[in-house]
Formats: structure tokens, C-alpha cells, sequence
């Protein structure tokens, strides 16, 4: 028979069951030992905190998608040696005994037919497929023809492909953006920081340690959306981008707060893995906007759906009317053709005025 002390246990362990409440139960490995082997024991395990208004959490690293938008900036681009000038490079170019009041110094664009317009009295040179240093030799020949003992400077200061490098890109469906004459690069699913080692990985095939700056122009691969029931009239769906801040109540002015046939009953839907169980968060509307509570206020995630549910007497009075319409217009088509054959009949029988059944 049981002792006392072991009655007290017992009774102590039921009533710790039974004031446990509905909290999520997690099997752990007990450290302690009966006849040798584990014991499982079931504790409680505190869900993490849900992120509200007053109690915000910073989003994990964006993950680039399609159709987000990179702003990349080329900020160290060298040609590998030997580069030959190719039409819209840009050339800097310098020269000392040029005319006082025609002076040849600053960066100059090449041509589409390959040559350098250095200006009235000097004229073009054509430089296309040479290096910096025969571009500088070609030059010098020209003007010598013209100045007296010219000192020639040239260098590239810019290829047309670096220009293709910098500016807005936008992660097409194939996950990749287009560097134009240095091909495409698959980037989607990579933070900031790896596409940008990417990209710079892959314009080393052509380039000297090349050095770009990527930065997320336009955040357009994560949303949240508004769904609002439309009381028989058809739902309603909007979809906004996330940038990190919003709320319950930043999503509804979103879309300019509740119509006249919504009703306060408002929840968030979270996505859940595969298989996973529904999440979803009721939204107390009066204590959030008469009351100023925070406590459902959440801050939406990416992927959220927030729902506001239609008014129940607005959908009844809808489906009722959906009912009653097509009867409506049916005797409405009865009254009116008994109406005509009754005004037919009056004046066949010789009627000069209305009858009472027309």
C-alpha cells in the first residue's frame, strides 16, 4: 500500500496537471533515472513573443527575388590588359602647345565610327581597336601635323561596358540581372552582401579586381495583402510591399480604413510550413483605434494576409435580394403584360378613356 509521503506526491503532480492549462507540452529527457532507464517528462515551452507596435523586431537579412530592383554602382572597373578603345568609351586626353583659346584637356567620348572629335582647328582621330598607349601615339602623329612639338596624354577614363554596370536592375523571372556585353548572373535567393561578392566574382573574368556597390532600389518581391469579404459583392484584394515597420492598423489605412460593408471582425493570417498548423491572430479593432491598446497591433511579416470580415446583415440582405430579384422580375413581366392585354381588349371593345386595368 502507498505511503503518505507518497500519496502527497501524487496528488501534488495531478493538481500541477491540472492548473497547467492549454500550455504546448515538449517531450524532453529527464536527467534522473528509474530502474536504469530515462524518464520523459512533458514541460512547458513558452511560444516566442509575437512583434506588435510597441514591441517591433528588426526582419532577417532580405533575401533578393524576382522583381526586386539593384541599384549597382561600378566603383572600381579596370579592363584587363591589353583593352582596345571601343566606340563609346570615354578617353582622357591631354595635351600641352595646343592653340591658347583651343586647349585639349578632359575626357572625351569616342565616336560610333571609332574616332575622337578633339574639336575645331584639330579635327577626329580614329582610335577604335587601339590601346591607351597606341591611341597616344596616333594622336601625337596627328597633331604634330598641326602644333609644333605637342606633348600628348592619354588614358581611359571609362569603358561603355562599366557604363552598362552601373545604374537600376531589375532581378528578371530567370532570378538573374543583365550586365549587358558582361552577360547575365543568377542572384535570387542571396542576400545584399553575397550578390554583391557574386557579381564582383564574375566581372573578374574580365576585369581588375573590380570593386561595385549593390544596394535594393526597389523592395518588390515581399508583400502582405489586404483581403476584405465583400458582403456578396465580390471579395476584395490588395497587395502592398513590405518595408519593415508596418502594422494591423498601417495595413487598413492602406487602403483607407473599412468600408460600409466590412464589420470589426479583423484577423492576421500568418503562412505555416507545409502541413504546419493554421496561425492566425484575432485583431481587437475598437481597442486598437478608440482605445489606443497595442496589444493587437501586430507588426506584419512578409507573406501575412490580414482579413476583415464581411458585416453579417450587409451578406444577408445581399443573398436575400440575389433571392427575391428574379422573382421580382418575373411577376414584374406578368403585372406588365397583363396590364398590356387588358389595355388591348379596353380599346378593341370600343374604350375612349384608361380602364381601370390599364
Amino acid at each position: 500500500m502507498p505511503s503518505f509521503a507518497e500519496r502527497t506526491l501524487c496528488a501534488v503532480f495531478l493538481s500541477v496537471l491540472l492548473t497547467s492549462g492549454c500550455a504546448k507540452l515538449h517531450q524532453v529527457e529527464a536527467p534522473s533515472l528509474y530502474y536504469g532507464n530515462p524518464i520523459k517528462r512533458s514541460i512547458p515551452v513558452a511560444a516566442p513573443p509575437i512583434p506588435r507596435e510597441l514591441a517591433k523586431t528588426a526582419l532577417p537579412d532580405y533575401v533578393i527575388e524576382p522583381p526586386d530592383i539593384l541599384l549597382i554602382e561600378a566603383i572600381r572597373v579596370v579592363p584587363k590588359p591589353p583593352y582596345q578603345i571601343g566606340p563609346f568609351d570615354v578617353v582622357f586626353v591631354q595635351v600641352s602647345g595646343t592653340i591658347p583659346d583651343r586647349p585639349i584637356d578632359g575626357p572625351y567620348t569616342v565616336e560610333p565610327d571609332g574616332t575622337v572629335n578633339l574639336g575645331p582647328p584639330y579635327g577626329s582621330v580614329p582610335v577604335a581597336g587601339l590601346t591607351a598607349e597606341e591611341a597616344m601615339t596616333v594622336i601625337h602623329r596627328h597633331l604634330n601635323q598641326i602644333l609644333e612639338n605637342p606633348i600628348v596624354f592619354v588614358q581611359l577614363a571609362e569603358t561603355a561596358a562599366a557604363q552598362q554596370i552601373t545604374g537600376e536592375h531589375i532581378v528578371g523571372p530567370d532570378g538573374k540581372v543583365s550586365l549587358g556585353t558582361y552577360g547575365k548572373i543568377f542572384i535570387a535567393g542571396m542576400t545584399q552582401e553575397q550578390a554583391r561578392a557574386t557579381i564582383e566574382g564574375h566581372l573578374g573574368q574580365y576585369l581588375e579586381n573590380p570593386q561595385v556597390a549593390v544596394e535594393l532600389y526597389a523592395y518588390n518581391s515581399k508583400v502582405y495583402y489586404v483581403v476584405t469579404q465583400g458582403a456578396g459583392f465580390g471579395d476584395g484584394l490588395a497587395r502592398f510591399p513590405i518595408t519593415g515597420n508596418e502594422t494591423v492598423l498601417d495595413a487598413i489605412a492602406d487602403i483607407n480604413g473599412l468600408e460600409s460593408v466590412s464589420s470589426k471582425r479583423i484577423w492576421l493570417a500568418r503562412p505555416s510550413p507545409m502541413g504546419g498548423p493554421d496561425q492566425v491572430l484575432p485583431v481587437d479593432w475598437r481597442a486598437i483605434t478608440e482605445r489606443g491598446r497595442t496589444e493587437t497591433n501586430y507588426q506584419v511579416m512578409p507573406g501575412d494576409r490580414i482579413f476583415i470580415a464581411e458585416d453579417r446583415l450587409v451578406a444577408m440582405d445581399t443573398y436575400i435580394s440575389k433571392i427575391i430579384s428574379p422573382f421580382e422580375r418575373m411577376f414584374g413581366f406578368v403585372a406588365l403584360g397583363t396590364r398590356t392585354v387588358s389595355g388591348i381588349r379596353f380599346f378593341s371593345q370600343g374604350g375612349t378613356g384608361f380602364g381601370t386595368g390599364f
